[in-house]
């Protein structure tokens, strides 16, 4: 049923006597329904992180019960082909990626934020379920790229994007150490990705906006969806272990700079890096 909706979305016949509000709600629709289906995996993922009783399921820890689910997931959408073995790899680098910044940012030294609940699949005081949340992240991208047929106008060279993804990860660990460079490396990314544009194809016209608008809109999402990851005790932040509050809005910035990152090693996909344009220096 999924792959039969993909077609769809993928070869949707042009109706160019469409107009006025009827042309805009179609669009809007068919906009609404593709960012549905990309976020497929965060879906489940996220369903299962905020309804999992604390206690568990059939005697299996939290943790260790959204490991499975998560492991799940990816298997069934691998098996059904709605992602490719190439997906699957950048998908497990987002991992990879997200559990080596947990396992710095819950160490004794840092303690930034805690996962209070016993599991088994708990490493160093990280559950292996966590770095599902950041691999997510990279499945969205790479789903929404695929649906909206997306093209990049103007994107800076690679090396230079590549420059500050990597400043952007290491910042997460540096700043415990030396000054926060987060606005420094967000004025960077301003310059660098200033004229670049996102080509979308929500029905069937191309549409375009902002890449920036984009990687904010983004980290706004993954700042609310980590508040009611809060507010459910999935992990905690210092200030919130007597009674829950806000998330801090710097995590908002801090989430749209993980997006860069993020789409950073996205856009380095074989497939994908075909629809990238770079700019004859």
């Amino acid at each position: 049923m999924l792959r039969t909706l993909d077609a769809h979305f993928l070869d949707i016949e042009p109706r160019p006597e469409l107009s006025g509000l009827r042309r805009g709600f179609l669009e809007f629709g068919y906009f609404v329904a593709k960012e549905a289906r990309a976020c497929l995996f965060v879906a489940l993922f996220f369903l299962a992180v905020f309804t999992v009783p604390r206690a568990g399921l059939f005697g299996v820890p939290r943790y260790d019960a959204l490991l499975v689910i998560a492991i799940g997931i990816q298997g069934w959408m691998l098996w059904a082909k709605l992602e490719s073995w190439d997906e699957v790899k950048a998908i497990t680098l987002f991992h990879l990626v997200g559990f080596c910044l947990e396992l710095f940012k819950t160490s004794a030294g840092i303690q930034s934020w805690s996962y209070p609940d016993f599991a088994y699949t708990k490493l160093f005081g990280v559950p292996l379920f966590a770095g599902f949340m950041y691999a997510s992240v990279g499945s969205y991208i790479i789903q929404a790229w695929r649906l909206f047929d997306l093209r990049i106008r103007h994107h800076p060279p690679y090396w230079m994007g590549a420059t500050i993804a990597v400043a952007i990860y290491a910042n997460f660990f540096t700043h415990h150490f030396i000054a926060d460079l987060r606005w420094y490396l967000a004025a960077c990314a301003l310059g660098l990705y200033a004229r670049t544009t996102v080509v979308f194809r929500p029905y069937d016209r191309e549409r375009t906006m902002p890449l920036l608008l984009a990687f904010v809109l983004i980290g706004f999402f993954l700042w609310l969806a980590e508040n009611i990851s809060t507010f459910y005790g999935i992990w905690r932040y210092p200030n919130q272990v007597g009674a829950w509050t806000t998330v801090h809005w710097s995590k908002w910035s801090s989430w749209s700079l993980l997006v860069i990152m993020t789409f950073t090693i996205v856009a380095n996909l074989k497939h994908i890096k075909a629809r990238v344009h770079v700019p004859a220096p």
